[in-house]
């Protein structure tokens, strides 16, 4: 792995504590024995770097955690994995994130968060100062993992931060959640006409344009200024739309989702990696498919032990 980050993904990184599989019956028996509970480092931004480390890349990691020992926990992670983290805020008397995530048995997740943890902390002055840093000197390319997260980073915000990024030649790229309060287009759509790629789920962009129809979706955030949409659709795999081309990506056949927790920040890393090796639009949505098909195979956003290796022999068998 080169040693220069190449890669600078801005966002969340905390705890997840994942629960599973979880029903309404946990709410009425006084005790009910899992499988497995463990804790995970996790948040949009960490599991996205995580998954660059995986495939090979250089990531470097913009966040800020608290100095306790959820913090430290995050830190190590990221040490282990080969993760940047010199651009990690730590905060004296800020928790550390900490979701638990109750997964279902058909592998979908509620999130229970802290309120006042380091999830919805992060603002510029945890984010602008690493484009000064030595660490960022090599950067190709720049995500925000999560628009909408952080009450601290206004829409205002954002779009200072992508025109600060854009300044320094870098392919601007995000991924989102739902609107928190009820942005639409109209108001996002400056920042997101920054982007060169935006990595929305159904839902979310459903929500964000006020469109059902995926091609309806797609329409409308191209004419909003993004340069390219990978359109994320679950089980039906993704829509890639530009003013070039569109096209639909299927799935991988035959996956069994156990958790889908961290798929689509699967699906974005592996998107990112790709645009790095210089793979089409096309096979990047291909490559991006394959890792999140083997993510949702696992509890846990990056508990699985599979590796680039797994990703290639997917990607090979998809057309």
């Amino acid at each position: 792995m080169p040693n220069q980050p190449e890669v600078a993904v801005v966002g969340a990184a905390i705890v997840d504590i994942p629960l599973a599989p979880v029903g309404p019956e946990v709410f009425s028996a006084r005790s009910t024995p899992l499988a497995r509970i463990a804790m995970s480092a996790g948040g949009d931004a960490l599991n996205e770097a995580l998954v660059l480390a995986r495939l090979g890349r250089a990531p470097m990691l913009v966040s800020v955690v608290g100095d306790d020992p959820a913090g430290d926990f995050v830190l190590k992670t990221l040490s282990d994995a080969g993760v940047d983290a010199s651009c990690v805020v730590r905060e004296a008397g800020l928790d550390t994130g900490v979701n638990v995530v109750l997964v279902g048995a058909d592998g979908e997740r509620r999130f229970l968060t802290n309120a006042s943890g380091s999830l919805r902390r992060l603002g510029p002055g945890h984010i602008l100062p690493a484009l000064e840093s030595p660490a960022f000197a090599g950067v190709k390319i720049a995500c925000l993992a999560s628009l909408f997260v952080s009450p601290m980073l206004s829409l205002a915000d954002t779009e200072a931060l992508f025109d600060a990024l854009q300044s320094r030649g870098v392919v601007l790229c995000a991924d989102t959640t739902r609107p928190k309060r009820g942005e639409t287009l109209r108001e996002a759509g400056a920042a997101l006409s920054r982007l060169d790629y935006f990595f929305p789920n159904l839902a979310e962009a459903a929500a964000l344009t006020g469109e059902a129809d995926p091609d309806a979706i797609a329409d409308a955030l191209l004419r909003a200024g993004v340069g390219h949409v990978a359109l994320k659709l679950g089980g039906r795999g993704c829509l890639l739309a530009s003013d070039q081309e569109r096209r639909r990506i299927p799935a991988v056949p035959g996956i069994r989702p156990v958790d889908t927790t961290g798929a689509g920040d699967t699906f974005a890393a592996a998107f990112i990696a790709a645009l790095l090796e210089g793979r089409s639009f096309r096979d990047c949505g291909r490559f991006a498919n394959a890792a999140a098909s083997l993510c949702v195979e696992t509890v846990g956003a990056n508990a699985g032990t599979w590796t680039r290796e797994d990703v290639e022999r997917r990607f090979a068998g998809m057309k």
